[in-house]
């Protein structure tokens, strides 16, 4: 199975950028499933049920959140309506929607996809990432009524990711770091055969501050001041993330890729 993971997408530009590519991205890396990380997706902060509709009408598969899952407040309800649509597992007790989903590609092949957040120099306290992952792989153990895995961990520090991937090595196909929107260089596949990067990047402007305009961020860095809340950057979007293939009988990695398509970030992947 080959699985297109997009990292988070930002705003406008990255919609625009899912909605005119992601179809011939898919059929040009023979992807079996595609999952995107949606949580900035609507201005910046928070998916909207209306992009939501967006993203899995351009061919996501599965889209997760984060920790801003439910700043677009239509999103409380929308989530109930849509199993395709997944906020982390540990987000909070009585939380709307669900933390894990199966989706079938079109061999009849089910992948798993589920999301936790970290909690190193998160804002808020959120429930122990660990044990909540550890549940839900206990339930669909690899080789068994699924054939991949893929736990999306959103999170600040890159130790406590790697410290995910680590957990969860062969237990997941992949293990796929997200939130801090630029892709890291240590795409790679573990001892026991989980295909792991620390941050699979953004779907957005790279001519910014991480997917916001330059301005606002640059004059709280200089000035110590605000003057306006930071505004998603508009330029052409780059489509970052990774393509992992797995063995099917043992769902497995057998290879990892970083992918990188249009704007300002070419030259590795796609």
């Amino acid at each position: 199975m080959k699985i297109l993971y997009l990292g988070d997408v930002v705003g406008r530009s990255g919609r625009q950028a899912i909605n005119d590519h992601l179809t011939d991205l898919r059929q040009s890396l023979r992807a079996d499933v595609v999952v995107v990380n949606g949580e900035n997706a609507s201005n910046g902060m928070g998916l909207s049920g209306a992009h939501a509709k967006l993203l899995l009408e351009s061919g996501a598969d599965c889209v997760t959140l984060g920790d801003h899952a439910f700043d677009q407040k239509d999103m409380l309800q929308f989530i109930e309506t849509e199993p395709r649509i997944i906020r982390p597992l540990n987000f909070a007790k009585g939380a709307p929607g669900r933390g894990a989903t199966v989706v079938t590609d079109a061999r009849g092949r089910k992948a798993l996809i589920t999301q936790v957040l970290g909690q190193v120099f998160m804002k808020r306290a959120f429930d122990d990432p660990f044990s909540a992952v550890d549940q839900v792989l206990s339930r669909h153990p690899l080789g068994g009524q699924v054939q991949a895995v893929v736990v999306d961990i959103h999170c600040e520090a890159t130790s406590e990711k790697m410290g995910m991937g680590h957990y969860c090595d062969g237990r997941a196909s992949l293990v796929v770091g997200t939130h801090t929107h630029i892709p890291t260089a240590d795409a790679m596949i573990l001892d026991k055969g989980t295909a792991f990067q620390s941050d699979a990047g953004m779907c957005g402007d790279y001519n910014s501050v991480i997917g916001m305009d330059k301005a606002e961020p640059m004059r709280r860095f200089v000035t110590g001041m605000s003057k306006s809340r930071f505004e998603p950057a508009t330029g052409p979007a780059t489509l970052c993330g990774v393509l992992v293939e797995t063995d099917d009988r043992s769902g497995k990695a057998t290879s990892i890729s970083m992918v990188r398509h249009g704007g300002r970030l070419q030259g590795s992947g796609t």
